[in-house]
């Protein structure tokens, strides 16, 4: 599992199985959780292009929002680290708040 980056109380994380999926995406976990599981999944891309939509999610509203705003500003960074996870590379999870 790669960690792309932090956010507030969550870890976007990227899954080396995913590789072969027909669209590019990230999890979304919550730190501190006990047990750690996927609590959203962000489309980032359709056709090779940036397109963001919400596959799943359990969070609320704002908390969508927040997630979605950052990818956007993060984009070309987050397929940087989506890039090095999918070619076995370690990634150093980026701070992405501001």
């Amino acid at each position: 599992m790669g960690q792309l980056a932090f956010l507030k109380t969550f870890i976007l994380v990227a899954i080396p199985l995913d590789v072969n999926d027909n669209r590019r995406h990230l999890h979304v976990f919550k730190k501190g959780s006990r047990h750690l599981r996927s609590v959203a999944k962000i489309w980032i891309e359709k056709n090779g292009e940036k397109c963001i939509e919400i596959a799943e999610s359990e969070l609320t509203a704002k908390e969508n929002n927040m997630i979605v705003a950052a990818i956007d500003r993060h984009w070309e960074l987050l397929n940087n680290q989506i890039e090095k996870t999918f070619r076995g590379e370690k990634t150093q999870p980026k701070n992405i708040e501001k």
